[in-house]
């Protein structure tokens, strides 16, 4: 919670308790959270695409179009109240106005401007843009889209991790403050092996690690899972695609590694005319894949419960 440009301390709306004899704390308490709002905080949500499907949805899709890690957050704000003073993000913002009004406080390379927010209305805060928003008459509430960019010095140092590790981590000779020379000398035939290394560095790897590691982080996404488990898979079960799940293939020779979002799975490269089907449809049943039938129940059954694929 905010108010009047400072965050407010987590005990002033948070309670302690025990659960079957262990402490619990940060819990909220709804009570000392409604005080505060009635007199002029704002209440954060934060990271709502963990809890709001919509979200959930909006957030994994963004995340395929972008290839940035996204979330969502959402201020509810009393009327004529503001939360935070004038501050910047390290991130790309969308906002989203869905209830009420805010008037926003945008600071360009010309001087600040206001603009005012209603429903249905969108602003781009690109990174590093200050601004400050205050709710208008009526409680407002806007959502945050947050794009927390990955950036080439990130993918340049994951590139050369193997390189830098592969330098001897030994110690620096005694003496070298009195002979920098030697040091010198010793430091320049280091940075040469590096470079070497680092032209040596297969950059087609690279991206592909770097792929594999941003599509194998993902948090897992399965509404309906426990109706996928406990559901039976035939010829004629309609199944899904879940939205924001990635089905990437990557060969590995006689193999083939499929990369799933919040995880890969490997299986044999004679399948992926049937993965090629699945990633081409949103809809279909395992009668519809060009494999035997043992083979497409086989495959859909692993991808229900890999997550991919969702019953009905």
């Amino acid at each position: 919670m905010a108010k009047d440009g400072a965050v407010l301390p987590e005990s002033a709306y948070t309670r302690s308790a025990t659960l079957a004899g262990k402490s619990l704390s940060g819990l909220v308490d709804g009570r000392k959270a409604l005080a505060l709002f009635h007199d002029g905080a704002t209440v954060v949500f934060q990271g709502l695409q963990r809890y709001w499907p919509p979200l959930t949805e909006l957030v994994a899709e963004l995340e395929l179009e972008l290839g940035h890690p996204c979330q969502a957050n959402a201020y509810l704000t009393p009327p004529g109240s503001q939360g935070f003073a004038v501050h910047s993000d390290s991130h790309d913002v969308f906002v989203f106005q869905t209830a009420g009004s805010k008037l926003w406080e945008v600071h360009g390379q010309d001087g600040p401007e206001e603009v005012l927010l209603e429903p249905g209305l969108s602003m781009y805060l690109p990174t590093g843009t200050p601004h400050a928003a205050r709710a208008q008459q009526t409680v407002s509430l806007h959502v945050t889209l947050g794009i927390n960019q990955l950036t080439w010095r990130g993918l340049v140092e994951r590139s050369l991790k193997d390189v830098v590790a592969s330098v001897p981590d030994e110690h620096l000779p005694a003496g070298y403050l009195h002979d920098p020379g030697e040091l010198s000398a010793a430091l320049a035939d280091r940075l040469a092996a590096v470079a070497d290394a680092v032209r040596r560095v297969d950059a087609p790897a690279a991206v592909e690690a770097e792929i594999r590691r941003f599509l194998t982080s993902r948090p897992p996404r399965l509404p309906g899972g426990l109706h996928d488990v406990l559901g039976e898979v035939d010829a004629d079960t309609v199944l899904r695609r879940r939205t924001g799940h990635p089905c990437v293939l990557l060969d590995r020779g006689d193999r083939l590694e499929v990369l799933l979002g919040d995880r890969a799975m490997t299986v044999p490269a004679w399948i992926r005319p049937a993965l090629d089907e699945i990633r081409a449809r949103d809809e279909l049943t395992p009668a519809d894949l060009p494999l035997d039938l043992q083979s497409n129940l086989v495959l859909c059954r692993r991808l229900v419960r890999e997550g991919l694929l969702a019953i009905g």
